[in-house]
């Protein structure tokens, strides 16, 4: 499947104000762990209010024992820095990586902005090497972009 055909139905899921924000957030991941191959664990973290780190709010996948992530360690620290998209296409070449499982070879985070703050992210974590491309990142701008606007 194409990621763009999966757009409409991000837009579906977080335009349902029935469902709690962090419902639609969690169907959000489940979505996209299912309808990508090599989406293995997918989460949202965001600034835990004042402090220099981050919470999970939202996932699909194997439970994880880094609900909180201090700024500046592992990828998603680093991006809730510098505030830029990092793929890492090998884990094991970073040596400020967290290791959430040894299945996972790849992973991507694209940080999260809101009226140009950067307020959290999307982590994604692949069992396959190298999996993220391109389009994988402007995809995922595009979900972040949309998750946004349940914060303005």
């Amino acid at each position: 499947m194409k990621l763009a055909e999966l757009e409409p139905k991000v837009y579906s899921i977080l335009k349902n104000k029935l469902l709690e924000i962090e419902e639609r957030l969690t169907m959000v991941c489940e979505l996209l762990q299912n309808e990508v191959t090599y989406y293995d664990w997918v989460g949202f973290y965001f600034k835990n209010g004042d402090k220099p780190e981050l919470k999970l709010k939202a996932f699909a996948g194997e439970p994880t024992d880094h609900t909180i992530i201090p700024f500046g360690k592992g990828i998603c620290g680093q991006v809730a820095v510098s505030n830029a998209n990092f793929v890492v296409p090998d884990v094991k070449a970073q040596n400020n990586y967290i290791a959430c499982s040894i299945y996972v070879k790849a992973e991507i985070v694209i940080p999260l902005f809101v009226n140009g703050e950067n307020i959290g992210q999307i982590d994604i974590d692949s069992h396959t090497p190298n999996p993220f491309t391109k389009e994988d990142e402007r995809f995922l701008e595009f979900v972040n972009n949309e998750v946004g606007k349940l914060f303005e």
